[in-house]
């Protein structure tokens, strides 16, 4: 039997090293039903119960009393058997709940049982004070409306300044997608049992969830994983003979009338982040000639490049100017990532549409954030929010491309690949030019890297690292640029 639990992510970003495998509701809910077949003891909510009372005396260690809110089924089970552990170890525990326990499923009414036996306090309503609340309402179940009461106590639970703890998902918080409810608990902590899941690092999760942890409760997944929350990249090591042309070119285009900042951002995150050669296209009335922070940047006419051996990073300030440079960008650049303008612009194309689907597999970078994304699946923008992994993977698969859809825990996904959740970055990067920035230092990784995918993965971990480390209340996108790893 196992206890121990592993912080995954805290309030400042990821806290763990490792890659970690996420799988969805009906993942989980097989592996809870073939659980339920083997005649093991103590069964899995026994185990789940005690390493939430561990991990709840663990973060609030002097807590006296402890209200836990539970529902009618497994989850609110886990906080019955957390609850008659909490009694027995000297705690006030205050249980409310308002189903038959006589109709709970097996192993939450022996739980009940269990927790009335040892002198828990049940109440049908919100006790008046306590020191710590345990939300054991719906878990994974949290996909259908909480009703009046439950939403009452939910709302109760974001409102006191006492600490709240969230058993495997926090109420209202949809656990494959990261769709939140009208109502959800806005948790301290979380601490997932059994499997990860991913809506608990995607969407509203990171808000709803606050500190994740996890607990495998002892049992070995072997099926493959509906996605996986992206661990440290690989260093990428500089051989000592090696020269700028080892790095590749990369050749920003974009920067509009108005918009030049936008591709000079870029292109110095290509330079600093590790590109041979950076050169600027820029869209503007005005011929840029020279950059006085940076003049290692050069400057040339597009029409006077060859793509062929290139990264081209187009669309950062390309405005309606990048439009007509975009089919012979999508059909010789040799890689590509397209942000910003160059994605509203393929928007409006099905040529361009074409154009992108018909390039090889893993030459090209898309970097929509969600606006951007829902033109181009032609849908809105609180479609794409719902299922942020849906999204992504369609994306993927229509441009025939990797895909990074922006936003609290970006996804990343490519055809024939498992997804990856990026687990770094914060609110410290919602200004603007970081997406611009982003996008040059996609274009630095993927120059060096065969494989598209681990580009951006590894491009967009480094770039949310810097959020996560800067000791500011807003990391603008100049500051962004300079930040070293």
């Amino acid at each position: 039997m196992s206890t121990s639990s592993e912080r995954i992510c805290g309030a400042t970003g990821s806290a763990s090293q490792r890659a970690w495998p996420l799988f969805g509701i009906s993942q989980t809910r097989a592996l809870e039903t073939s659980d339920a077949h083997r005649t093991t003891h103590p069964s899995l909510m026994q185990t789940a119960g005690l390493a939430l009372a561990r991990l709840t005396l663990a973060l609030v260690p002097h807590a006296r009393v402890i209200w836990i809110a539970c529902g009618p089924g497994n989850n609110g089970g886990d906080g019955l058997e957390a609850a008659a552990h909490l009694q027995k170890w000297g705690k006030q525990v205050l249980v409310s709940l308002i189903h038959d326990p006589s109709k709970s499923p097996p192993d939450a009414h022996q739980a009940w049982t269990a927790a009335k036996s040892t002198g828990v306090h049940f109440t049908d309503k919100v006790p008046d004070q306590f020191d710590v609340c345990i939300d054991a309402l719906f878990g994974i179940g949290s996909a259908r409306p909480l009703g009046a009461v439950y939403a009452g106590w939910v709302k109760h639970m974001n409102a006191t300044a006492a600490p709240t703890i969230a058993v495997d998902v926090p109420s209202g918080l949809h656990a494959d997608t990261g769709a939140i409810g009208e109502v959800q608990v806005e948790a301290d902590y979380t601490l997932s049992l059994l499997t990860l899941k991913p809506g608990l690092f995607t969407g509203g999760g990171r808000d709803a969830c606050g500190e994740i942890w996890f607990n495998d409760l002892g049992v070995s997944v072997d099926t493959p994983p509906q996605a996986i929350l992206q661990g440290v990249p690989a260093q990428q090591s500089r051989a000592h003979s090696s020269h700028k042309g080892s790095y590749g070119d990369v050749c920003i285009v974009g920067g509009a009338s108005g918009m030049t900042g936008a591709a000079l951002l870029a292109a110095r995150s290509a330079l600093l982040g590790g590109a041979g050669r950076v050169f600027v296209c820029s869209l503007g009335p005005l011929e840029l000639t020279l950059d006085a922070q940076m003049p290692e940047l050069m400057f040339r006419n597009f029409d006077h490049l060859d793509l062929h051996d290139m990264v081209v990073v187009a669309g950062c300030g390309g405005g309606e100017a990048i439009a007509k440079h975009l089919p012979k960008i999508l059909r010789e650049a040799k890689q590509l990532v397209l942000d910003a303008d160059a994605l509203n612009r393929i928007a409006e194309s099905s040529a361009m549409h074409t154009l992108l689907a018909n390039r090889s597999i893993d030459s090209t970078v898309i970097t929509p954030h969600p606006l951007e994304a829902a033109r181009l699946l032609e849908c809105s923008v609180a479609h794409i929010q719902a299922d942020r992994l849906g999204a992504a993977q369609l994306l993927a698969l229509r441009f025939n491309c990797v895909a990074v859809l922006k936003g609290s825990g970006s996804v990343i996904a490519a055809p024939q690949a498992s997804m990856r959740i990026n687990p770094t970055g914060n609110a410290k990067l919602a200004t603007a030019g970081t997406g611009d920035v982003l996008a040059g230092l996609i274009g630095a990784h993927l120059a060096v890297q065969s494989s598209a995918m681990n580009a951006a993965c590894s491009a967009v971990y480094q770039h949310g690292l810097a959020a996560d480390h800067w000791q500011g209340t807003v990391l603008n996108a100049s500051a962004l640029c300079q930040w070293k790893q």
